[in-house]
């Protein structure tokens, strides 16, 4: 006898088992979206389970933080080499910081940070660090997004899909501060992944006083909720799949249980003067995160000690990822004050950070990633540096990394990875092994395809993993 499968399978085609196979898939996303950010579990045993990314937009100069160059050093003023088109590279540019080997793991770290270089054995370098292209704009949403010629889910979009989220009340991805240019929006959006895994965009730690509706008790706004989404689940039932309802759906609810929780874990004032301390926040601070001379932020430490605080409180509350974003590093004009004055503000908040994370027992289990799209070239650009795609330095600690180690090496002169090379591909694949997740696995189909952050690339580098 002919079951019916078999027959929707041989009848006309198969077209009839295509029809039949459409309606599965709305039905199945329709009962996925009762709880989307449910936790989910993970492919196999994670080392981390949350991540903090420190995100230096403009792209921090690694010959002058992590990257010691003696041979650069020694051969300042002098005519770069030619590249491989021939052209002449300027004069190289020995980096004016002093670099010491610091912890018992002796990392090289500059004198930039004299606070982070008391946390040099839980940092792991990823000296050859390397991207497609030297232009903002792409390598920002590469770093993202995995690709940057078509919209795509984000990192912490693809984190918050891969394992959900532990607290019902909070977004499960929030970014603070991002930046408006290179990308915007995409850089934490959701592109094909329900809306409801996009980024939640932030302030940078001030009080935040609309997230409660005070004109009207919960009891009631929870009728009038229940209303309205009623009518929603009635147009995606009469639409058939429709990810921008079921999006709207998920938001809606969410926007509703945040008011539960999320104005207390913003509200800095209930730490104490000791931990405000710990992250460089002093009443000079204005917080406001404007921008001062050479794009530092205006209120110094004390502006990304908040934010970095912040971080810290969002994943203690279970928040799954949370972005930290300070802009300003693009330092093509007078290195040596303009990348001081940056490194100033970030270093005693994010030596504070890797502190209170470990004094409170998250750090072995939270991974903290720090860089920036690309790096600096080794030869001036009148008093600065100009833009390097080919090698550069980002760091990770905690979260199951190898502390103490320096990963990868450039050239003599820092223009190019040449040993332990990690494309941006790889840092995505060996973020979500940490996290538990195959890149491979973790895929979306959408487009008659599978989606997945690494595209068709990708490698773990597992030997920087503990």
């Amino acid at each position: 006898m002919q079951s019916r499968r078999t027959f929707l399978k041989t009848t006309s085609s198969g077209f009839g088992y295509l029809a039949f196979a459409a309606l599965a898939h709305q039905q199945a996303a329709r009962a996925s979206t009762t709880n989307p950010l449910a936790p989910r579990a993970a492919h196999f045993t994670p080392k981390a389970r949350r991540v903090i990314f420190l995100c230096m937009e403009g792209a921090p100069s690694h010959v002058d933080t992590f990257d010691y160059k003696p041979k650069l050093t020694a051969d300042d003023g002098k005519a770069a080499p030619r590249g491989p088109g021939g052209f002449a590279r300027g004069r190289l540019l020995g980096s004016p910081f002093r670099f010491a080997q610091r912890g018992q793991s002796g990392l090289w770290v500059s004198s930039l940070f004299p606070e982070l270089v008391r946390h040099a054995d839980k940092l792991c370098l990823l000296n050859g660090m390397h991207t497609d292209l030297p232009n903002h704009a792409q390598a920002f949403l590469q770093m993202h997004c995995g690709i940057y010629q078509f919209p795509r889910p984000s990192l912490g979009a693809w984190v918050l899909y891969g394992l959900g989220t532990t607290n019902d009340n909070l977004p499960g991805f929030v970014t603070i501060r991002p930046p408006q240019n290179n990308g915007g929006p995409a850089n934490y959006g959701a592109s094909c992944l329900p809306a409801v895994y996009q980024g939640t965009r932030i302030g940078g730690g001030e009080q935040v006083s609309n997230l409660r509706n005070s004109r009207r008790p919960l009891g009631t706004q929870r009728v009038q909720l229940d209303y309205l989404q009623e009518l929603n689940r009635s147009a995606a039932q009469s639409l058939g799949q429709h990810p921008e309802i079921e999006g709207l759906i998920s938001s809606y609810e969410l926007a509703f249980r945040m008011q539960l929780e999320f104005p207390d874990v913003l509200n800095l004032s209930q730490e104490n003067a000791a931990t405000m301390s710990l992250y460089g926040i002093d009443e000079r601070g204005d917080g406001n995160g404007g921008r001062g001379r050479f794009g530092a932020p205006a209120g110094g430490s004390s502006t990304f000690g908040r934010q970095c605080l912040l971080a810290r409180r969002l994943i203690e509350a279970g928040v799954r990822f949370v972005e930290v974003t300070m802009g300003g590093w693009d330092h093509h004009r007078n290195i040596r004050e303009s990348l001081t004055s940056s490194c100033q503000a970030i270093d005693k908040p994010i030596a504070g950070l890797l502190t209170d994370l470990q004094r409170r027992g998250l750090l072995d289990d939270t991974l903290v990633l720090w860089g920036g799209e690309f790096g600096r070239s080794p030869y001036a650009q009148g008093d600065g540096r100009d833009h390097n795609n080919k090698g550069f330095t980002m760091w990770m600690a905690g979260g199951g990394v190898r502390g103490g180690l320096a990963y990868g090496r450039t050239d003599d002169h820092g223009f190019e990875a040449v040993e332990g090379r990690v494309h941006m591909h790889d840092w995505h694949a060996t973020i979500l092994h940490l996290l538990g997740l195959d890149h491979e696995r973790r895929t979306y189909r959408y487009a008659g395809r599978d989606m997945r952050l690494t595209d068709v690339r990708g490698r773990v580098v597992h030997s920087i993993v503990s």
